[in-house]
């Protein structure tokens, strides 16, 4: 395995089964509340694990705490960032080149939307961040970006700011040449790749990309 200056985070949603295929030599690792014992239990000891952790019992944090390098619990009323964004400031301090997030998505959709836009931070520091769950594979661009097939059927488009222009898609079955999409609009909705590669260019605006599967 290669070294890395890759931070990834595990909260405590749906974690893909194959996540450990992604960890790297070098990778920090932290567990996100109940993330963190999610990692225990499959044999991952996180480099710091951070929340509330009122997720879990009492007996399951003190097992956590006997095998974490690092414990920072917070209290569960009196906070004012949730459990998921605790752990993206420390990602974020640590000046990775990428940010990779397992679990933040879920069955609540303030919190997994709230994660999403977590992704606009990142950009802000010029670190690559990316969302993955079973179904599926979210980034964010400013720029362009090369999407890989990873398994996963539709890419869809969203933008992420109120307008984005000069879009222009190479390499999937329906074609964008300086296109833009406005807030409210699904022209973007359920592309695919022609390969398993294509490549997107925008001039203006931020570019939310989901691949995703049913």
């Amino acid at each position: 395995m290669t070294s890395s200056n890759r931070v990834l985070i595990f909260a405590g949603g749906n974690i893909i089964p194959d996540f450990k295929e992604h960890i790297r030599e070098g990778d920090y690792i932290i567990g996100a509340d109940f993330g963190a014992y999610f990692l225990m239990q499959n044999g991952i000891v996180p480099d710091i694990a951070v929340g509330d952790f009122d997720s879990m019992t009492p007996d399951q944090f003190s097992q956590l705490k006997e095998v974490c390098r690092e414990v920072k619990a917070v209290d569960a009323v009196n906070k004012d960032l949730t459990d998921a964004e605790l752990a993206f400031d420390i990602a974020l301090n640590r000046q990775p080149s990428e940010i990779l997030m397992f679990g933040v998505l879920g069955s609540r959709f303030d919190h997994s939307l709230a994660n999403i836009q977590m992704m606009l931070r990142a950009l802000q520091h010029q670190v690559s961040s990316s969302i993955w769950d079973k179904n599926n594979y979210i980034t964010l661009t400013g720029s362009s970006a090369v999407v890989e097939s990873r398994g996963y059927t539709y890419i869809s488009l969203l933008p992420m700011t109120p307008e984005v222009t000069g879009i222009t898609l190479e390499g999937f079955e329906y074609k964008l040449d300086n296109a833009s999409l406005r807030m409210g609009q699904s022209l973007g909705i359920s592309n695919k790749l022609e390969n398993e590669q294509g490549t997107i260019r925008i001039e203006s605006g931020l570019l939310l990309i989901v691949q995703s599967k049913d």
